[in-house]
């Protein structure tokens, strides 16, 4: 169907040779699109120069590829489409969404990421000037220490001291930008299976409240026990499955009261610390296989076996059939095992494509009897 050149790492470029329409090559050039980033490809060219027309087959096979390179931190760059192409592609609107270039050379081109490293290159700095300030006035920005030798109510009157209000705002400024650099670090970190927004809130809000709390509660003992009683009244009804991000949740938190205190060298080394050891962590150490049970409903009585197998095959899915359903309309549950890697948007995708006869796709996870 097309031509494949290997400029790289990582790098290729297709050319396909005839129209991307529906009914065989538009299906043909999707299935290479979704090989190739399984295999490890990140940054695909198309080449359409030698593609003369496209549908909405094509279209779609487009956006798909698009979509699939953007959720692997990828790119994927159209390059020299034809008049009649690219005037399909701005009827639909498309011509704003998809990276299309003049010419092969320009979409080969390597883009440098300004944006990504303007914020590494601020957050470094900031994390750097915390450093700095922590080290050399450590006194003028923590709080300060109760001797142990005084009782209970001696402690509580030498604990009121006079603070500016602009410094306790800086610290929770400083509590909610180290929120957002590691919850950044550790959504890039999470592959394909990306957080809620609302988790990804969490993590900053958990970081400034971690502050704020210190902020309060100073070195008053009475003040503590005030703010435990008052979180204990909390309950989080949303359930966090992956035990590493429970972790993630308690080293927020922990940063968030370093602010807090005026330790702005340890909340820094912390930050930096912690950007480092999740990248490290993502690329150590084999992830295990996810155990998951799929049902695949058919659109007649005639299930298309050889189909759903070859799909599985390509994605290097390990399956076993468990309750077949002969009536009107065929039904298979499969208890399959694939990679965390392995995205279950795409998987369904290629299943109930290319009119092959599955209608629906329903994933779940598998009870500890069905294990």
């Amino acid at each position: 169907m097309s031509e494949s050149r290997h400029t790289g790492r990582k790098r290729i470029v297709l050319s396909p040779q005839e129209p991307l329409i529906g009914g065989g090559p538009a299906e043909e050039y999707e299935r290479r699109v979704q090989e190739l980033l399984a295999a490890g490809y990140r940054h695909l060219v198309l080449d359409l120069s030698g593609v003369s027309d496209i549908d909405t087959v094509g279209t779609r096979a487009l956006v798909r590829g698009y979509t699939s390179a953007q959720r692997v931190g990828g790119t994927f760059r159209l390059a020299a489409p034809s008049d009649k192409v690219r005037t399909v592609l701005q009827d639909m609107r498309l011509n704003d969404v998809l990276e299309v270039y003049d010419t092969l050379q320009a979409a080969e081109t390597r883009v440098w990421p300004w944006k990504t490293i303007g914020l590494v290159a601020g957050s470094a700095a900031t994390l750097a000037a915390l450093l700095f300030a922590g080290i050399h006035w450590p006194h003028s920005l923590s709080i300060p220490e109760v001797p142990a030798s005084l009782g209970f109510e001696t402690a509580q009157r030498t604990t009121t001291t006079t603070v500016h209000p602009l410094l306790e705002g800086l610290k929770l400024l400083l509590a909610a930008f180290i929120g957002l650099v590691l919850t950044a670090v550790h959504k890039r970190t999470r592959g394909d299976r990306p957080a809620s927004r609302s988790l990804e809130q969490a993590q900053v809000l958990l970081c400034v409240a971690g502050a704020l709390m210190m902020i309060l509660i100073g070195n008053s003992v009475a003040r503590a026990f005030g703010l435990a009683g008052a979180a204990s009244i909390i309950r989080f009804r949303t359930p966090v499955e992956d035990p590493r991000d429970t972790t993630f949740l308690f080293l927020l938190v922990g940063l968030g009261m370093a602010c807090g205190v005026g330790a702005f060298a340890v909340a820094g080394m912390g930050t930096f610390f912690l950007c480092c050891f999740l990248v490290v962590l993502d690329h150590i150490g084999k992830e295990k296989q996810r155990a998951m049970m799929v049902q695949l409903l058919a659109d007649s009585r005639d299930f298309p076996i050889a189909h759903v197998q070859s799909v599985f095959a390509r994605h290097r899915v390990v399956f076993e059939p468990r309750e077949i359903s002969q009536g009107e309309k065929a039904a298979i549950t499969y208890s399959v095992k694939l990679d965390p890697e392995t995205s279950l948007e795409e998987l369904s995708s290629q299943l109930m494509g290319s009119a092959q006869g599955i209608k629906s796709v329903v994933w779940r996870m598998p009870k500890k009897d069905e294990v």
